[in-house]
């Protein structure tokens, strides 16, 4: 799909980026927008094309309507649609039979039955008229922010979005608590002389709908292409062996990242064949115990009470250590494993660093030398 003349790069070289904020109705820049992959799919003869249509409001919110007349419609026509009162207007974003299978994986148990449907075209004061109102939202946003903290609720109001005949807005906000907001909603419809909507959304679907970019250094994916929020927790962390530390994990919404769960499949697969982290077995010197694993090059760093050095050895050594103490009770120590097994595969080195030195702040910081210069003495002249 093409963009609007907005889009691209201005004359000065510099990206000009979306001057219609993802409102020009082409479907080019839209979030979350489907490839509709039967698209180029010729339908068999005597078949109906569906009459269900997914329709894009603002940010990341889809509803699916289906039309009663014998008009079709394309991507990126702007529609009036049905809703509990009075009318409101989005843009199409999907059409054909993959709209059927999106309703059903995002409806479940719903009836196409139930769907609302569409009145028309949206005529060029509707369109007019839609466009005041989306510039309104931002300063009835701010507005609405204040008057919380007059009031002293414990909320923050995150998005503002009109309806298409402007009767109503609805305001997204979070709290961690219940809120009695009853005060609000009635300063609010009576300095803007609309209706009043409050719905509380999760950290999760505000950063969605804000948008912004992430430690990566790329968009937010919740506000790009994901379109479902699964639970992440610290496991997630630990199976990939990184630190848990709050502010590396955490990201825009203040929970942990999504992307924690991208790669964990991987990291299990890889830990089927792999020592436990909490492996531990008996040497002649004591118990020794797993301070640090890689999992994806098989090497596991081992130390015990007596010996504070750490010894790397692989995995299908630290099976056969296991194996040892079973049948033997316990096993040589560890630098005794080291030797027998580093003289069996070069791959396999100590790791001869103290663990108190390796916890040193400035240990990669490089030692900066003194360069003393060379004098060079003139011999005294002879002057008489």
């Amino acid at each position: 799909m093409g963009a609007c003349g907005n889009c691209g790069t201005s004359t000065s070289g510099i990206p000009a980026g979306c001057g219609s904020k993802g409102n020009c109705a082409t479907g080019g820049c839209n979030k979350l927008n489907t490839f509709n992959w039967l698209g180029n799919m010729s339908n068999p003869a005597n078949y109906n094309e569906s009459n269900l249509y997914e329709v894009r409001f603002k940010n990341d919110r889809k509803e699916f309507f289906h039309s009663k007349s014998l008009n079709k419609y394309n991507v990126g026509d702007v529609l009036t649609v049905d809703c509990s009162t009075g009318f409101d207007i989005g843009v199409v974003s999907l059409k054909g039979e993959l709209v059927k299978i999106q309703f059903k994986n995002k409806n479940k148990g719903k009836d196409l039955n139930s769907v609302l449907k569409i009145h028309r075209l949206a005529n060029e004061k509707e369109i007019s008229n839609w466009q005041k109102l989306r510039e309104r939202e931002h300063d009835i946003m701010v507005g609405a922010r204040k008057l919380t903290r007059e009031l002293n609720l414990d909320m923050k109001i995150s998005d503002v979005e009109f309806q298409g005949d402007g009767s109503k807005a609805v305001f997204f906000y979070t709290s961690d608590n219940r809120v009695d907001f009853r005060e609000l909603i009635k300063t609010l419809a009576g300095n803007f002389r609309i209706g009043v909507e409050m719905r509380q959304i999760g950290y999760r679907q505000e950063a969605a709908k804000v948008g912004g970019i992430g430690s990566c250094g790329r968009e937010l994916c919740c506000s790009s292409w994901l379109t479902d929020f699964r639970a992440v927790n610290t496991n997630s962390a630990k199976y990939q062996q990184l630190s848990i530390n709050p502010q590396k994990l955490a990201g825009q919404c203040g929970k942990l990242k999504c992307c924690l769960n991208f790669e964990l499949d991987s990291y299990l697969d890889a830990l089927k064949n792999f020592p436990d982290e909490n492996t531990s077995f008996l040497t002649e010197l004591g118990k020794a115990y797993c301070v640090k694993i890689n999992i994806f090059k098989g090497l596991l760093w081992f130390t015990s009470s007596q010996d504070s050095t750490w010894y790397k050895f692989t995995k299908e050594e630290v099976f056969s250590f296991i194996g040892m103490e079973k049948e033997k009770g316990k096993t040589p120590s560890l630098k005794d494993l080291f030797s027998v097994g580093n003289s069996s595969t070069e791959s396999v080195e100590g790791y001869n660093t103290d663990i108190i030195s390796e916890s040193n702040i400035d240990r990669f910081t490089p030692v900066k030398t003194k360069n003393f210069k060379k004098t060079k003495f003139r011999k005294p002249s002879n002057k008489n």
